[in-house]
């Protein structure tokens, strides 16, 4: 049988991967002088309550040594890690690392899922059902590259201090932007490794205009077939804005609107939303 690794950048904590039969190894944050799971030792609203009290945090990826112990509890079968995007995180590097030093390393494949979040989530939880129902290696790997290259993701956020220090704009420009209530979008690239400014919008109107208009260009057509995840940093309102302004543009897509993880936060910052689109295969 195959066995299905994966990372907290799906959203899943580790008894809720369990549940589905996908082993799932956390992310880390540090934030105030202190290291957490993310998940597992710190939910997101605490994580944004101490962002609140003035403190800048940062992530990393997950340890390798908790990487090889879950590969080293599924010994005796085939292993397939589906990582979230490389580039994005050293999350892809560290497994595999690992892979290359556990005893079973000849039965484990890592693959760059290109993609984090919403779709990370869609096509891990869709590989565990199909292992679950027998797929052969061949064909879950079939299925992952077929998914991850049709995903497309957007970032809208709110913080600009958090896309100045990661490189995204310049001090003057996050001013600019603040002072003049102007909303930039952020878009991954293509291969998954890393963010560009896609667009910035000074109304509500244009913005939801340009992300269905972005969809649309992308091939959504009614959205039949396509799952869009509209993931959110305490911001359920712009999160069910978009959300009901997609599904009226996209009357067969699956909706669904999540809450972001501590590593994500740490991205794109408080109030951030990220729009997200897979094909469902």
């Amino acid at each position: 049988m195959v066995r299905i690794v994966s990372d907290s950048s799906t959203q899943y904590t580790i008894a809720e991967g369990r549940a589905l039969g996908i082993a799932i190894t956390p992310l880390l944050v540090t934030i105030a002088g202190k290291s957490y799971r993310e998940y597992e030792e710190i939910s997101s609203r605490e994580f944004l309550a101490i962002i609140a009290q003035g403190n800048v945090p940062t992530s990393s990826q997950p340890s390798v040594g908790e990487v090889i112990a879950n590969y080293e509890a599924l010994a005796g079968n085939e292993i397939i890690n589906i990582s979230m995007a490389a580039g994005l995180s050293g999350t892809y590097e560290s497994a595999v690392l690992a892979a290359g030093q556990a005893k079973n390393a000849a039965d484990i494949t890592v693959v760059n899922s290109r993609t984090l979040c919403g779709p990370h989530r869609y096509i891990v939880t869709r590989a565990a059902s199909m292992a679950g129902n027998g797929a052969t290696s061949a064909e879950l790997l079939d299925m992952i590259e077929k998914a991850s290259a049709s995903t497309k993701s957007f970032l809208i956020p709110s913080d600009f201090d958090y896309l100045r220090r990661g490189g995204r704009i310049n001090e003057r420009a996050g001013k600019v932007m603040g002072a003049l209530k102007i909303t930039p979008v952020l878009v991954e690239t293509e291969d998954g490794r890393k963010l560009d400014l896609a667009g910035i919008h000074r109304s509500k109107k244009l913005l939801l205009k340009s992300l269905s208009s972005a969809f649309s260009s992308h091939g959504l057509g009614d959205g039949d077939g396509w799952l869009i995840t509209v993931s959110h940093a305490d911001y359920l309102e712009r999160a069910q804005m978009i959300r009901d302004h997609l599904g009226t543009a996209f009357p067969r897509v699956e909706l669904e609107v999540r809450e972001l993880g501590p590593v994500f936060i740490t991205q794109g910052g408080p109030r951030c939303v990220s729009v997200q689109a897979v094909r469902k295969v």
